[in-house]
C-alpha cells in the first residue's frame, strides 16, 4: 500500500506553500522524495497520507492521570471533553499559552498510575493545515511526531539527531526524559552530555548537509540519515496525534477513504479482472453447494427407499407406506399377538420390566393400561427419581413421565 509522508511546515498554509513529501510503497524503502505544494503531490488514492509534526512545534510533558481517568466509560458520550479538562487541570501551571490554544495527545496505551507522556502543539496551526489539505483533496489519515520520547525497550538510552543547514544546525535530542531541540554548539553539547546516562551508548545521526559540522562535536560517532529517512522512521511511530476534537474528523476521513476504495474496486477498469474472478468464485461455490445438496438428497432418498423395501418385503400386506418405522412396529406387534408371543407393548412385559428395573418403588395403588400406555398411581412419589428411572427404562425401549402422583410408562418411539 502506498504511503505519502508529509512533513508539515511551521508556517500557516497557503495554496503554494511547499511541503517536504516522501512516497513509500512498502513502508521501508523510499520511492520518491521532493518538495511541492499539495496540488502537485502524487496521487495516494489507494493508500494513506501521514502528516509529520516538526519537533519545533511540539512540547512534551509527563502527567500522572488520576484513577478512573482512562476507564472505558470516560470515552462515551461527551467523555473526551472531560478527559481534556482533566489534562488541562494537571498541566495548566506549566504552560505559557492558554490551554484553549493547544492541542493535546496522550501516548499510545496510556495507563493510570504510571507517568504518561502528553504531546502539545498549537491547535490553530494544526487544524489550519488539516483543513487546507482536506480542501486540496489530500486528507490526512494519521498524525505522528517527528521525534518522540524513547521507551525503555528502544535499545539505546538516547538518540541525538543533527539537523538543519550549516548556517542553522540544531541538535534534536530524544531520550526517556523527553525531546529537546537545541542549537548546535558547545553549550548545547554540554547539556546533552549532562543529561545522558551513558554518553558512549548514545546514538548520533546527522543529515548530510551538516555531517561535517557534526563530526567536529561527535568525532567518529556519526551515522548519516537524510530528512526523507527521518520522515520514514517517524511514520512508523505508534503515536497518533489525532485525538480529542480531531478524533471525530479522523473517523470521518477513514470512512470516506474506505468508501472511496469500495467505489474504486467496483468501478475502476484495472479492477475488472478481480471483479470477474470474484464473480467466478461465487458461481463455483454456489454450484458446488447445489451439487453437494443434490448428492445428500439422493443418499437420503436411497435410505428411505431401502426402509420401504424392508417393510414391504417383510410385511407384504402393507400396500401404502406412510411412516415406515411406525408401520413396521405396528405390524410386528400384530404378528406377535397373532402368534401368542408377548411383545414389549403388552401389559405383562411392561410390568415385568418395571418391577425388575425399579424394585425400590412401592406397589401402585391403581393400574390403568390403554393402547400400550401403562399408568401407575403411586401411593407416594418420594422414592421416585424421574431422571434415574427414565435412564434405566430407556435401555429397554420405554419412556417414563411423571404426571402428579401418576407414573406413565409407554414404548419409546425411535427413528
Amino acid at each position: 500500500m502506498n504511503t505519502l509522508i508529509v512533513t508539515l511546515p511551521t508556517s500557516l498554509p497557503t495554496p503554494t506553500t511547499p511541503c517536504s513529501i516522501v512516497l513509500t510503497r512498502d513502508g521501508q524503502t523510499i520511492s520518491l522524495q521532493t518538495e511541492a505544494a499539495p496540488a502537485l503531490w502524487p496521487d495516494a488514492a489507494d493508500g494513506e497520507i501521514v502528516a509529520v509534526v516538526p519537533a519545533s512545534q511540539l512540547s512534551w510533558h509527563r502527567l500522572n492521570l488520576p484513577k478512573g481517568t482512562l476507564d472505558r466509560g470516560l470515552f462515551q458520550d461527551n467523555s473526551p471533553s472531560r478527559l481534556r479538562a482533566v489534562i488541562e487541570g494537571l498541566i495548566e501551571d506549566r504552560l505559557l499559552d492558554e490551554p484553549e490554544q493547544l492541542h493535546f495527545a496522550l501516548e499510545p496505551r496510556a495507563e493510570v498510575g504510571v507517568p504518561t507522556w502528553t504531546a502539545l502543539c498549537n491547535r490553530n496551526w494544526l487544524i489550519a493545515w488539516l483543513q487546507a489539505l482536506e480542501q486540496a483533496g489530500k486528507p490526512i489519515a494519521r498524525i505522528v511526531p517527528q521525534a518522540e520520547p524513547l521507551s525503555a525497550d528502544a535499545g539505546v538510552p538516547a538518540l541525538v539527531q543533527i539537523v538543519g543547514t550549516p548556517d542553522s544546525a540544531h541538535i534534536l535530542w530524544s531520550s526517556s526524559s523527553g525531546v529537546t531541540l537545541l542549537p548546535l554548539g558547545a553549550t548545547s553539547l554540554a547539556l546533552v552530555a549532562a543529561g545522558a546516562d551513558e554518553e558512549d551508548a548514545t546514538k548520533v545521526v546527522a543529515e548530510p548537509a551538516v555531517a561535517a559540522l557534526a563530526e567536529q562535536y561527535f568525532p567518529g560517532r556519526i551515522s548519516l540519515q537524510t530528512g526523507a529517512q527521518r520522515a520514514l522512521a517517524a511514520a512508523g511511530s505508534a503515536w497518533d496525534l489525532a485525538q480529542f476534537e480531531l478524533l471525530r474528523s479522523r473517523r470521518a476521513r477513514t470512512q470516506k477513504r474506505l468508501s472511496g476504495w469500495a467505489s474504486n474496486l467496483l468501478r475502476a477498469p484495472h479492477w475488472k479482472p478481480a471483479r470477474w474472478a470474484a464473480l467466478a468464485l461465487v458461481v463455483v461455490n454456489v454450484a458446488g453447494l447445489q451439487a453437494w445438496a443434490w448428492k445428500e438428497q439422493s443418499a437420503l432418498t436411497t435410505k428411505r427407499n431401502a426402509i420401504r423395501d424392508v417393510l414391504t418385503t417383510t410385511f407384504p400386506d402393507v400396500r401404502v407406506v406412510v411412516d415406515a418405522p411406525l408401520q413396521m412396529e405396528r405390524s410386528l406387534s400384530a404378528l406377535q399377538r397373532q402368534s401368542g408371543a408377548v411383545s414389549s407393548a403388552d401389559l405383562e412385559e411392561m410390568l415385568g420390566r418395571f418391577q425388575a428395573v425399579a424394585p425400590e418403588i412401592p406397589a401402585p395403588a391403581a393400574i390403568e393400561f390403554v393402547a400400550g400406555e401403562l399408568k401407575l398411581k403411586l401411593p407416594t412419589v418420594d422414592a421416585v427419581d424421574p431422571d434415574s428411572l427414565q435412564a434405566r427404562m430407556r435401555a429397554y425401549g420405554y419412556a417414563v413421565q411423571m404426571q402428579g402422583d401418576t407414573l406413565v410408562l409407554k414404548q419409546e418411539r425411535r427413528p
